[in-house]
């Protein structure tokens, strides 16, 4: 049954953490192993060798697989080890291929059908995008997302969460985001909820080909207008707002926050794009199927050392290699995605919420319940402000509506986060047209 409340609040239930770090035990030396055992493949092209135990896509699929399959055996069992696959052709896949990703599934113990995803793309390539056969080491692009997947694996597999966690390693993104689109229909098909995807591509580095370095920041892209709006939606979005109010964008405003309450780590620089300029990631195939989805990358990179064939040309270094990685840097940013993760898993879908101030000097905003919450809070911005304010207009109330007497509705964005029952708290669902997290439409949906 639904209650109103009249800006009257519980007891605030305080935002804590759990026990300890979840990402204290991130390792340097493991992620710098990791990557010289990428690397040692020779090339991770798409369209490389598949039953060389030694050199290819084949063979660092395969390790892939086995890590995690030793991770697993580290937690008692407690991942699924799958492969899922498919034969795909395109403009950068001339003939047939079989792709395959490697991913692990932490099965959630009360709201399994919850997903949270991080990944990274574990193929490479050279600078002919259809040469298979030159080395190709991507160290950084992507082998750097593809040892912080495993990372993660490795420290948030010692704890259990109500909700799953996927950890996925995906092969094509070269080739035309094969993998990404291969795992986001594998999401679909098993009637995931999906709350948020977090894709790693390009972490490991913080000098740029112009000497610019920056080892302090880390971007995180997200969509405005949601790649899976209709046409009505569209067109009330177009005449009530909410362009920055996706749910991929307040996720994103989540992490910043995240970033900034974590003592040492890294500082979010928030870029309100769907990607860099010209260019894409394993998160758009979620965003089409309306997932929320970010991007993490380097806050510089270094042109001369992603998609080049190793070569020294006018005293200059080409080639993406281990040695032009900053280690410390992407043990950092690996970090962030744990904890970033780990707050996710532990807390409550957003609630779909809504706010209606037509011809009324005061806002009423209702929202839906949601499995897991023993809270909710709502808060509040102005139009033109790019982030939440630091403090919320109600916190941690068990009602499913609000009034705010002498709020006029049409001067500012409206939005409301779930309380989890250790008071962590879930991203912001804005109440604008589209910028709600909308569930999986499958009725039913099994994790496996």
């Amino acid at each position: 049954m639904k209650k109103t409340l009249l800006l009257a609040a519980l007891v605030a239930t305080p935002l804590s953490a759990q026990e300890s770090d979840p990402a204290a035990g991130v390792s340097q030396e493991r992620l710098r192993a990791d990557i010289d055992t990428l690397v040692g493949f020779g090339t991770r092209h798409t369209l490389s060798e598949q039953d060389n135990p030694e050199r290819g896509i084949g063979a660092a699929i395969d390790w892939g697989l086995a890590e995690f399959g030793r991770i697993s055996d580290d937690c008692g069992g407690c991942l699924t080890v799958v492969a899922p696959e498919r034969m795909v052709t395109g403009s950068r896949i001339p003939d047939p291929v079989r792709l395959r990703n490697a991913v692990a599934i932490q099965r959630g113990t009360e709201r399994p059908n919850e997903v949270v995803i991080v990944q990274g793309h574990i193929d490479s390539r050279a600078s002919d995008v259809l040469d298979w056969q030159k080395d190709a080491p991507g160290a950084n692009d992507d082998g750097s997302g593809t040892v912080l997947v495993l990372e993660a694996a490795r420290n948030l597999s010692q704890r259990s969460y109500p909700v799953t966690i996927v950890y996925a390693l995906l092969s094509g993104e070269e080739q035309g985001l094969f993998g990404g689109r291969l795992m986001a229909d594998y999401a679909e098909e098993h009637g995931w909820q999906v709350k948020a995807v977090l894709n790693n591509d390009i972490v490991g580095g913080s000098c740029g080909s112009d000497g610019w370095c920056d080892d302090a920041h880390v971007r995180v892209f997200s969509e405005g207008p949601r790649a899976d709006l209709t046409e009505d939606l569209r067109a009330a979005q177009r005449r009530e707002g909410g362009e920055n109010d996706t749910p991929s964008r307040n996720l994103s405003r989540y992490i910043d926050r995240l970033a900034d309450e974590s003592e040492g780590g890294l500082d979010v620089r928030q870029i309100w794009r769907t990607d860099r300029m010209g260019r894409g990631g394993d998160q758009i195939p979620f965003l089409e199927k309306g997932y929320p989805a970010v991007r993490f990358t380097v806050a510089v990179e270094n042109y001369n050392w992603q998609h080049q064939d190793l070569r020294t040309e006018d005293g200059i270094e080409y080639g993406d290699t281990p040695d032009k990685m900053d280690f410390a840097y992407l043990a950092k940013v690996t970090q962030l995605n744990i904890r970033t993760l780990d707050a996710l898993a532990r807390s409550p879908v957003p609630p779909a919420s809504q706010a209606k101030a037509a011809v009324q000097t005061f806002t009423d905003v209702a929202w839906e319940e949601v499995p897991g919450a023993i809270g909710y809070t709502v808060w509040q911005r102005r139009t033109d402000e790019p982030y939440w304010r630091p403090e919320p207009v109600i916190e941690n109330v068990v009602a499913t509506s609000a009034r705010l007497n002498g709020v006029r509705g049409d001067d500012w964005i409206f939005g409301v986060s779930a309380i989890g029952a250790d008071g962590t708290r879930s991203p912001v669902s804005s109440a604008v047209p589209a910028g709600q997290f909308a569930p999986n439409p499958a009725e039913e949906g099994e994790t496996r």
